[in-house]
């Protein structure tokens, strides 16, 4: 159902893929808009449980997308670093495809809980007790992932052979 990526050579391993997604902080959801246009919207998430969670506002234009159509793609790039004299770049980077779904109960509270933790840990525990249990007004999205692959450039590739 998903393609091969056609230069395997530069074909991340899953550990690598994984420690892509565990470092970023952002990443690019992609979803069918409005009239079917694509609509791509960076955002925050935390790779957890082997799942892409986000928060999101209840309404607007990336809610009403996901529920018209929950197949997504998610990308994050984790190095992009341009080689002026090659022309080119030296790049990581991942992209996953799945499903989207609002999570609700202990799903949602784990989630929430971890995406706290990765952009709040330095509080105090309290506050961010606090912070789940205040949020009401946000839902939490979760893509169940179907496919997931990390690239890099064939110039890492060649420094670690």
């Amino acid at each position: 159902m998903f393609r091969e990526m056609r230069r395997g050579k530069q074909l991340l391993s899953f550990e690598n893929t994984v420690a892509v997604m565990n470092r970023c902080t952002n990443g690019v959801l992609a979803c069918l808009g409005d009239e079917d246009y694509p609509y791509a919207v960076p955002l925050s998430y935390v790779y957890f449980n082997d799942k892409i969670y986000f928060h999101s506002a209840k309404a607007g234009h990336k809610i009403d997308a996901i529920m018209k159509n929950p197949k997504v793609s998610f990308a994050v790039i984790d190095e992009d670093t341009i080689a002026s004299e090659e022309y080119t770049t030296y790049f990581r980077s991942v992209i996953a495809f799945g499903k989207a779904r609002i999570v609700e109960g202990d799903e949602r509270i784990a989630a929430f809980k971890a995406l706290v933790e990765k952009y709040s840990g330095d509080q105090p525990e309290e506050a961010k007790s606090e912070a789940i249990t205040r949020c009401t007004q946000a839902y939490i999205i979760a893509i169940d992932i179907e496919h997931i692959t990390g690239k890099e450039a064939i110039e890492y590739v060649n420094a670690n052979n």
